[in-house]
C-alpha cells in the first residue's frame, strides 16, 4: 500500500473538517474561532497540492476533494457569516427579513468560481478570479474588525446593512471576474521563480502588524491590484 498517495488527500480532508467546525462557531456568534479554524482550512488546503507535486500522485479524485472541501471552508462559511451579521442585530443594522438571505449570494458566487477553476486550462499557474480562501478570509474579518476596531466610521459602515450586501454583491462578482491573479502557491524554493509571492507575503505581514483585523481586507485589496500592476507590466514587456 502507498501511503504517500493518500497523504494529500488526508490534508484535503482536514482542510474540510476544519470548515464544518468553522461552521458551528459561526452558529454560536465566536467569529475569532472561526477565523481561526478557517486560516487552518486554508493552510491545509496550500499544503495539499504541495505534497501532491512533491510525491508526484496527483489525482482526479484529489482535484475534486480540493473543490469540495474549499465550497465548505471557503464558500459556505463566508456565506453563514454574512447571513448571520445581516440576520442578526450584531451589527446594529436595521433588520430586513429577506435580507440575510443574500449573504448566501457569496456561497453561490464561491460554488461557480470553483466548478469553473475546474476546467479552466487557463488557471494552472495563475488565478482568474479572487481565490475562494482569499475572499473567505476577507468575510471573516468583517465581524472581527466591527468587535475590535477603534475606528467608529469603519465600525459604522460595518454595521450598515446595505453596506453589507454591496460587499456581498462584489465578493461573487470579483471572485468570477476576468482578472488575472498570480498564485501564491509557491511550486519549489528557488527565490527568483517567486519574487512576486514573497513580495506579497512581506508585504502583507507588515500590513497585517500594523492594520490587525483591519489589514486583513487590505492584504486583499492590496493583492488585486498586484496582480493588475503585474500584468500591466508584463503585457508592456512583451
Amino acid at each position: 500500500m502507498n501511503i504517500k498517495k493518500h497523504i494529500p488527500n488526508i490534508i484535503t480532508l482536514l482542510n474540510l473538517f476544519c470548515g464544518c467546525i468553522a461552521l458551528v462557531f459561526v452558529s454560536e456568534f465566536k467569529f475569532e474561532m472561526a477565523f481561526l479554524f478557517v486560516c487552518l482550512g486554508i493552510f491545509l488546503d496550500f499544503f495539499d497540492g504541495f505534497f501532491a507535486r512533491l510525491f508526484k500522485v496527483s489525482s482526479p479524485l484529489g482535484l475534486q476533494l480540493d473543490s469540495l472541501a474549499d465550497m465548505v471552508t471557503s464558500g459556505v462559511v463566508p456565506g453563514y457569516v454574512m447571513f448571520m451579521l445581516l440576520k442578526n442585530d450584531y451589527t446594529n443594522a436595521p433588520a430586513v427579513s429577506f435580507l440575510p438571505y443574500l449573504g448566501f449570494v457569496i456561497t453561490l458566487g464561491a460554488c461557480y468560481r470553483l466548478a469553473n477553476f475546474n476546467i479552466d486550462t487557463r488557471q494552472t499557474d495563475s488565478f482568474i478570479g479572487l481565490p475562494t480562501p482569499a475572499n473567505a478570509l476577507f468575510m471573516l474579518s468583517l465581524p472581527l474588525i466591527a468587535m475590535h476596531h477603534q475606528n467608529s466610521t469603519i465600525v459604522d459602515c460595518l454595521g450598515n446593512q446595505w453596506v453589507l450586501i454591496a460587499i456581498t454583491l462584489l465578493s461573487a462578482y470579483i471572485m468570477n471576474a476576468e482578472i488575472p491573479l498570480f498564485s501564491l502557491k509557491i511550486k519549489d524554493f528557488s527565490f527568483k521563480k517567486n519574487t512576486l509571492q514573497i513580495l506579497f507575503l512581506a508585504s502583507s505581514i507588515i500590513l497585517l502588524l500594523v492594520f490587525r483585523y483591519l489589514g486583513i481586507p487590505v492584504v486583499i485589496v492590496f493583492y488585486i491590484l498586484l496582480s493588475i500592476a503585474n500584468n500591466a507590466m508584463a503585457k508592456k514587456a512583451s
